[in-house]
């Protein structure tokens, strides 16, 4: 048996180190171990605090030299060379940041792009081979090569808009988060302390720690004073966690990322860099595996579609091109010869590929792009600065939001919310002014006295140079409460000096002061002499209340503390605690000299003491949290707290925030985690508060969600949100309060750390999935139509031409497109988006509803231009000569372009509102846009000539020809009102259907009332038969039906 296996005990297990000749005996693994997760067990077997200190090779009263390892002999020798090399630097290695070139190619890596630019390819070859072959007749332009350029120019457009789009919000970020090389902390080395940069850190070092100071590093806890760090942004612990050796039964670990609160105190550094544990967490990240979007999938399952509807129209062109044509030939009186069969079979197989092409909606690619970039632009404006730009559009089909509590619900501060102070009550700060107006000012002068002299905050400059008190939230919440009477602490504390303190500790749970009155002191009762003394205790309610003998009354005299008055002040505290307030018990007690002289120097004179009252404290909600939670509910999605505080503080709060309702449920992380699959299947689903949970706890909610087809969205600020932030569809996280971690793994960061802006996200992310959705439906209509009477006209003319030569078509399919893009993509959200539930990622990307409008429209424009094409000529009197069978080409052309002008304004709607002309002043690019295609429709008739293929109209063929296209207007109106009772409700309902709703949720709760009501009833043995819960639920059903 080797020694490691049967140590010795006392002795540290890790003496490989020594025996292998390695300068340490730790590893930077094995130290690791003791933090992630925090292991006291694994401490001792290590040897404790001291046999650390020993295998990493340093003096606690001396710390590390600061040559160590310098080589005088070798100029080109560092200090700490060994060190740094077994244990690391303290730095991160830098994200290699994407090139501009691999971005593109990422961008081009879209079936949609890739089919467009085989139709580019195509058009350009078969559009070069006509331009320049025997058949172009002379005096045309050509022009054959303009529709494959077009749509490479598109193609190419979309591309370089998303990669410099992702290329800026990179560098944004970096900006963002760029460290601060001026950072500096204290060590002590060589036997006197040194400032050096973070950076400089290493293992072994002995770091000094002041109240305010973040920790760089992992390190054990060596000598101090009361040292108190806030984790809550490392691990979600919202209480803050008292330092101490491990032999007092303290906790020892310092945690790199968690905030020096009180007290002051010395760690050993253990681990530095990517071994630390923010470090850790911070190269977990690192590793990025992007999904689709549910917007990306069904684009790419339409792309397919598109593209097997083009072959299969081109084919079924080229069959029937080809079968007239013998045809036609078979009853000539002379059969052509094999080379003019052969041209003009080459130019039917160029009608049959030019199909593909106008099929393939090549605007497309460009509205997403221009709705993506067009919302994350806007959504800065909303102080959310959207990192991956596809979380843009994911967040509209959000039916889960999974939020921290502290710092983001909440505002991450302890405020004074309620008081019960000489006999006088006040609930919120509105109040508060009232309260001091109505109290002894005797009262007020002591509590004020108390508040500021039994405290160790203060105020000091945060990491954004704003003024804040730091040190226990606690204290910080008294202070901010006496500040809002205007008093300044500073004042009170240079006027009177405590003489003795005694700190606050977990055992005794108070904090006492001790102060030597001077002849003005205030007092209830009597005027102290100059060698009187006073004590000033807070702590907890019931501690200090049972410490007490006497009260201060309303009329600010002191009364003797009996029952009833006991009583009293236990009902306030009872009633703080429902509403999850922490509450504090303020109170003094003036002492003589001679009493002053007896005091113990460890233990406090608690005792005899005087009560002034109560105070709740709590995190408060942040503004505007309430009014987001319900916009939530009314659009359908679901939101769960998930934190690291308590179950009765985090159900008050999330009560009060509206996430807790009737039959929702609330559970501990450590209960939770003990569930069987199948019992999360019950769980789960009603899950609205899980207290106490793990960075775990919040990945397997998220996970279970998004295998249950929810798309989920996590919010959170600390670096214990960075797993599930990441595994999220959208991860949030605070631009202000959130860590780098917190940040880095989130997808779109909130500037202002308004929960309200999730809520603007929200919608915008709605206004970019119907944007595209309304470019679609008018996309599709225009392609559609524009196939068929391609097709018809070719089939029914004598030479076999379309109607709409090449370059008109050009003109439709894409200048329009791209500019009909332009105009449906920008349309603002408005608060109608949220008065409906998310769309089912299983929904079509095109709705029953869309595909009425667009069949219908396509169906109108189809005949309304075929009748032009034959009644045309009888209807505007036009001849058969090749003059007026140009002018009719250009009012079939004309009136083409105009149904599209009109229907785009009826593609604003994608459901069967019958208002299209709603908020159409909200979007002036949309306004801007029909201006310029109706002018540019002008110049292109009226001078366009040659190129176009177009002649000028009388102002009698223009009013006709646009009061032909207004009449799609009406149409749609005709559409919209066509029934849908024959559909299937499965086919008209996309939206997403939660695994349980909340009004089967209230149902229930409402059952358990019952059924709870009964048993108290028949406990109480009234005498009444209980009414069972079930012959009531019969009945509720029997009443419904």
């Amino acid at each position: 048996m080797t020694p490691r296996e049967n140590p010795q005990e006392g002795e540290p297990l890790l003496d490989e180190g020594s025996r292998n000749n390695e300068p340490f005996k730790f590893k930077p693994d094995q130290l690791g171990e003791l933090i992630d997760p925090k292991s006291p067990d694994l401490l001792k077997k290590y040897g404790g605090t001291k046999k650390i200190l020993e295998g990493l090779r340093v003096d606690p009263a001396v710390g590390l030299s600061s040559d160590e390892g310098l080589d005088t002999n070798r100029p080109k020798s560092k200090p700490f060379q060994d060190r740094q090399k077994v244990f690391g630097k303290n730095i991160l290695p830098e994200v290699s940041q994407r090139s501009l070139l691999s971005l593109i190619w990422e961008a081009y890596q879209d079936k949609i792009l890739i089919l467009l630019s085989i139709a580019a390819l195509i058009s350009l070859i078969v559009g070069i081979n006509e331009d320049y072959s025997s058949r172009h007749p002379e005096g045309e332009p050509r022009v054959g090569w303009v529709d494959g350029t077009a749509i490479i120019v598109a193609v190419a457009a979309v591309v370089l808009t998303n990669a410099i789009n992702d290329y800026q919000k990179e560098k944004q970020f970096r900006k963002l988060n760029a460290k601060k090389e001026d950072r500096t902390v204290k060590l002590f080395r060589s036997g006197k302390e040194q400032q050096i940069s973070v950076r400089e850190i290493n293992v072994g070092d002995i770091l000094l720690l002041e109240p305010g100071d973040i920790v760089p590093v992992d390190g054990i806890y060596l000598t101090g004073h009361n040292l108190t760090c806030d984790e809550s942004s490392a691990t979600g612990e919202s209480d803050p966690i008292k330092k101490g050796e491990l032999e007092d039964d303290k906790d020892p670990f310092i945690l790199s990322g968690s905030k020096v609160l009180d007290g002051v105190g010395r760690c050993v550094v253990i681990a530095v860099g990517t071994h630390s544990f923010f470090g850790k967490t911070m190269m977990a990240l690192r590793d990025n595996e992007d999904e689709e979007t549910p917007l990306q999938i069904k684009l790419d399952i339409l792309a397919e579609q598109i593209a097997k509807l083009g072959v299969s129209a081109s084919l079924i062109m080229l069959i029937t091109l080809v079968i007239k044509y013998f045809v036609n030939a078979a009853v000539s009186d002379e059969f052509p010869d094999a080379e003019t069969i052969f041209t003009r079979m080459i130019s039917i197989v160029i009608q049959a590929i030019t199909i593909v092409v106008v099929a393939v909606p090549e605007g497309l690619p460009m509205a997403v792009t221009l709705a993506l970039a067009y919302a994350t632009t806007q959504m800065l404006q909303d102080n959310n600065l959207v990192r991956v730009l596809s979380a843009c559009e994911t967040m509209g089909n959000a039916t889960a939001v999974c939020s921290d509590k502290t710092g983001t619900l909440t505002q991450n501060r302890m405020v004074v919310v309620r008081g019960y102070i000489g006999q006088k009550k006040f609930e919120g700060e509105n109040q508060i002014d009232e309260w001091k107006n109505k109290v002894s000012s005797l009262t007020y002068d002591i509590l004020v006295q108390g508040i500021v002299i039994n405290s160790s905050a203060f105020e000091d400059k945060d990491e954004d140079g704003k003024i804040v008190f730091v040190g226990s939230k606690t204290e910080c919440a008294l202070l901010e409460f006496s500040k809002l009477f205007g008093v300044d602490y500073r004042d009170i504390r240079a006027a009177t000096k405590p003489i003795k303190v005694y700190p606050f500790s977990s055992e005794r749970k108070t904090m006492t002061s001790v102060i030597k009155l001077s002849s003005a002191g205030s007092s209830h009762g009597k005027a102290p002499a100059t060698n009187d003394y006073r004590v000033h205790v807070k702590g907890a309610s019931e501690i200090v209340l049972n410490a007490c003998t006497h009260y201060v009354d309303a009329q600010g005299k002191v009364q003797e503390l009996d029952n009833n008055a006991r009583q009293q002040f236990r009902l306030n505290i009872a009633d703080f605690a429902d509403g999850a307030l922490r509450t504090i018990c303020l109170a003094y007690r003036d002492i003589t000299s001679g009493e002053f002289d007896q005091l113990d120097d460890n233990e406090p004179p608690i005792h005899d003491l005087i009560c002034l009252g109560l105070v709740g404290i709590q995190d408060p909600l942040r503004p505007g949290v309430k009014e987001s939670v319900e916009a939530f509910r009314k659009a359908g999605v679901f939101v769960r707290m998930i934190t690291g505080d308590n179950i009765v503080t985090a159900s008050a709060i999330a009560r009060d925030a509206g996430i807790l309702t009737k039959g929702g449920l609330a559970m501990n992380g450590p209960e939770f985690r003990k569930k069987s699959p199948e019992e999360l299947k019950d769980i789960v689903p009603r899950l609205q508060v899980l207290a106490r949970s793990s960075p775990t706890d919040k990945t397997i909610v998220v996970k279970w969600l998004k295998q249950s087809g929810d798309v989920v969205a996590v919010t959170g600020d600390g670096t214990n949100d960075g797993p599930a932030l990441k595994l999220a569809d959208v991860g949030f996280s605070m631009g202000i309060a959130g860590t780098e971690v917190a940040k880095e793994a989130s997808s779109i960061i909130l500037m202002d750390d308004n929960f309200n802006s999730i809520v603007k996200a929200l919608k915008w992310g709605r206004a970019v999935n119907d944007s595209v959705r309304k470019f679609l439906q008018f996309q599709l209509t225009v392609n559609i139509t524009a196939v068929i009477i391609s097709f018809t006209s070719a089939v029914m003319s004598d030479e076999s031409e379309s109607i709409l030569t090449a370059v008109q078509l050009l003109w439709v399919n894409l200048i329009m497109d791209t500019l009909a893009a332009l105009a449906l993509a920008t349309e603002p959200p408005t608060d109608d988006l949220l008065d409906r539930y998310p769309t089912s990622k299983k929904a079509s990307l095109i709705s029953y509803r869309m595909w009425k409008m667009i069949i219908g429209q396509s169906i109108f424009q189809i005949a309304i231009n075929l009748s032009l094409l034959h009644l045309g000529p009888a209807i505007f009197h036009l001849s058969d000569s090749k003059d007026d069978v140009v002018v009719l080409r250009t009012l079939v052309f004309n009136t083409f372009v105009f149904l599209q002008v009109f229907n785009e304004i009826n593609c604003r709607r994608i459901d069967d509102d019958l208002n299209v002309f709603k908020n159409i002043f909200h979007n002036p690019i949309f306004i801007i846009v029909q201006i310029v295609v109706i002018l540019g429709q002008i110049l292109i008739v009226e001078f366009g000539g040659v190129a176009f293929g177009t002649v000028r109209l009388s102002w009698y063929q223009w009013l006709v020809t646009v009061l032909i296209g207004f009449l799609s207007l009406p149409i749609g109106f005709i559409i919209r009102l066509i029934p849908n009772n024959c559909i299937p409700e499965r086919v008209l309902n996309e939206e997403h259907v939660p695994i349980i709703s909340q009004a089967k949720m209230q149902f229930g709760s409402a059952i358990e009332d019952i059924k709870t009501q009964n048993k108290i009833i028949a406990a109480l043995g009234r005498g009444k038969k209980p009414v069972k819960a079930k012959s009531i639920v019969e009945n509720i059903r029997r009443h419904r039906k």
